[in-house]
């Protein structure tokens, strides 16, 4: 086996164990990533030292646009938390329709442009829209929200048929 040959293993080896860390959910784009790897490793198809960019580079401009939500159902209500940057409280549409809970907001771009040439540019703005399917059905006239440092906390009663219950087992 010629040095160039072990090389290529040896990459193939290690572009096929997952680097990502315990509890970590990966993005559409890190899964693509990750299964085009499994089938055709970098090293492959370029056992050159030269690499192309990481996927984080490229969608760099895309990050963000979508609010991470943390989802808690309780026994009585569901706690939904949004991380919405940027965002202004009047630039918020928030809405309920039976389990589904749709968050749209819209980011307005600076008025003042900087001097030279951008050499990098990833504050994007614009509008954006997430809806999220909740774990029980909800009474959305008696949601309650606050708006804090870009955090949308939401407290959406649950109906009556859908509280969740403790079963016993005998």
């Amino acid at each position: 086996m010629t040095e160039q040959t072990k090389q290529v293993a040896t990459t193939a080896r290690k572009a096929s164990v997952p680097r990502t860390a315990p509890g970590h959910v990966l993005t559409p784009f890190e899964e693509m990533e990750r299964m085009f790897e499994s089938l055709v490793p970098r090293g492959w198809l370029r056992p050159t030292r030269w690499e192309w960019p990481e996927w984080s580079e490229l969608t760099a401009p895309f990050e963000g646009r979508i609010p991470k939500v943390n989802v808690v159902e309780r026994d009585e209500d569901i706690l939904v938390k949004a991380e919405l940057p940027g965002v202004d409280k009047k630039d918020l549409d928030i809405s309920v329709t039976d389990n589904t809970l749709t968050i749209k907001a819209t980011t307005h771009e600076e008025t003042e442009k900087e001097e030279g040439e951008y050499y990098r540019q990833e504050i994007v703005t614009g509008s954006f829209a997430r809806s999220i399917l909740l774990p029980a059905e909800v009474d959305g006239d008696k949601a309650k929200a606050s708006f804090r440092d870009g955090l949308l906390e939401l407290t959406i009663p649950k109906m009556k048929k859908a509280r969740r219950r403790k079963i016993d087992v005998a």
